[in-house]
C-alpha cells in the first residue's frame, strides 16, 4: 500500500502503479517537504543573477519553495492541507490553526501567480517583480520552519513572533 496524493492505493488492485509516496509520519512528511522546498530555493539562488533566466521561471521556484515550506508546517502540526498552489490560502490555514509566522510572511502570497498563471501564460507585469527580494524572504522562512520541525511536535503559536 502507498499513500498517493489522493488517498491510499494498492497497485495490485487497480492494476496501475501510480506515482505514490510511502506512508509517512507527520514529522517525516514535514522533513520531506522542507527538503523539496530547499531544492527549489537552491535553484533560485543559483540562477537569480542570470539575466537570461526570466522572472516567471525564477518566480515558479520561489513559489514552490514557499508552498512546500508552508505545507511542511501544516504537516508537522498534523493538519491536512489542500492540493493548492495558493500561498494566501496556506497562510490562512496556518493562521486558523494558530500557527504564527514572521511578520513578512504575508509577502509570500504575491508568489501565487508564479505557480499558476505565469506557468502557462506569457503575461506582462504591471509592476516588475523584485526577484532579488525572494531569496532572503525564503531563506528566513525555511530557517524558521526548520527550527520548528527540529523542535519537534506541533508548532507553538505562542513562541512565534
Amino acid at each position: 500500500f502507498f499513500q498517493a496524493e489522493d488517498g491510499i492505493r494498492d497497485y495490485k488492485v487497480t492494476g496501475v502503479q501510480t506515482c505514490a509516496l510511502p506512508i509517512l509520519t507527520p514529522s517525516d512528511q514535514a522533513r520531506l517537504l522542507l527538503r523539496k522546498a530547499a531544492q527549489d530555493l537552491a535553484v533560485l539562488d543559483k540562477l537569480i543573477d542570470d539575466p537570461s533566466i526570466d522572472d516567471e521561471t525564477l518566480g515558479f521556484h520561489a513559489q514552490q519553495a514557499a508552498e512546500k515550506a508552508l505545507k511542511a508546517l501544516l504537516a508537522q502540526a498534523g493538519c491536512d492541507y489542500p492540493k493548492s498552489h495558493n500561498i494566501g490560502l496556506l497562510l490562512d490555514l496556518l493562521s486558523s490553526q494558530g500557527i504564527a509566522l514572521p511578520g513578512d510572511a504575508d509577502a509570500l502570497a504575491a508568489l501565487t501567480p508564479f505557480g499558476t498563471v505565469f506557468r502557462y501564460d506569457d503575461l506582462l507585469f504591471e509592476d516588475v517583480p523584485d526577484r532579488h527580494s525572494w531569496p532572503p524572504l525564503l531563506h528566513r522562512l525555511l530557517t524558521d520552519v526548520q527550527g520548528l520541525i527540529d523542535a519537534g511536535g506541533s508548532p507553538d503559536p505562542e513562541s512565534s513572533p
